[in-house]
């Protein structure tokens, strides 16, 4: 006798939205642009169903997003399991290009306070009269 496995249970948006703490409109968006395609179905109705797959798939989504990876670098790194491939090397690479923006922001604010700190540490309160007439406000001149 050959032993029939279940299919898994499909879950309706609303479960996979209380489930993944998503809400349903973004669980709409993301199957819209392709983010949940292997994971969806419809039902005769119309209606979503999803795999409990899908709930793997938005918490990877809502880790990759809280590092900083946009939508379609998700999207392409996603394409890349889809297709049976174990995407950690596109995974790092995204990320290292992550700290190297941030570092560029680090040094660029650093820029920016220090010219900050110049402006204040020379501040007058009560500048020339002869400055005002030429000027909003004197302390910003360059």
């Amino acid at each position: 006798m050959i032993a029939l496995v279940p299919p898994d249970p499909l879950l309706k948006i609303g479960e996979v939205a209380t489930a993944s703490g998503l809400p349903v409109k973004t669980i709409r968006y993301y199957e819209e642009i392709g983010l949940l395609t292997p994971t969806v179905e419809r039902s005769h109705g119309g209606y979503r169903l999803f795999t409990e797959r899908v709930l793997h798939r938005l918490s990877f989504i809502k880790r990759a997003q809280s590092l900083g990876l946009s939508l379609n670098e998700i999207h392409q790194i996603l394409q890349i399991r889809d297709r049976g491939h174990i995407p950690c090397d596109e995974i790092k690479s995204h990320l290292e290009a992550k700290v190297r923006a941030i570092d560029e922001q680090i040094l660029a604010l650093e820029t920016l306070q220090g010219e900050l700190k110049h402006i204040l540490s020379d501040w007058q309160d009560q500048p020339s009269k002869d400055l005002l007439s030429q000027t909003i406000c004197p302390n910003l001149l360059t």
